[in-house]
């Protein structure tokens, strides 16, 4: 009975490692924990990302506060980083915010900054930067490396 119990527990583990692991569907965000983890700030890397009409508007990440944000289809009202708000609605609409030059680890991460850090797996990243097979984008987020705290939702 011993040795039953076991194997199964065994087999579990190895099955729910299995299940653990990332794959083309598995979705990935912006862990902002990460952040906060590692003494880095967001928001100056959000505020680095700015057009220059932004910037301009914008003059220091520091003394930014929150706006309101209205959900186009549930039309709920929450309150939002006014930095983050204005590269979604206005940096991120541009031609240039994501380019073929921009290198692709740093693209997906502008991704994430432009939906609002919606999660998005490999192969929906894939559809929206046209690139690289979903694949590729899955070994590029799940190497060593975390790169500005993208990680799977798992």
């Amino acid at each position: 009975m011993k040795g039953g119990s076991s194997e199964g527990a065994t087999a579990l583990g190895i099955g729910a490692m299995r299940t653990l692991r990332p794959t083309i569907d598995t979705k990935f965000y912006i862990h902002t924990d990460w952040w906060k983890e590692r003494g880095r700030n967001l928001r100056l890397t959000v505020y680095e990302r700015l057009c220059p009409a932004c910037k301009a508007f914008h003059l220091a990440y520091e003394d930014v506060g929150d706006v309101d944000w209205v959900d186009d289809e549930t039309a709920e009202v929450t309150r939002v980083d006014a930095l983050w708000h204005c590269l979604r609605t206005c940096c991120s609409t541009k031609p240039d915010y994501v380019t073929v030059e921009t290198p692709l680890v740093e693209s997906i991460f502008r991704v994430f900054l432009g939906n609002g850090n919606t999660p998005l797996s490999p192969r929906e990243l894939h559809r929206i930067l046209n690139r690289r097979p979903p694949e590729v984008i899955l070994r590029m987020l799940t190497r060593s490396r975390v790169y500005n705290g993208i990680k799977p939702i798992l």
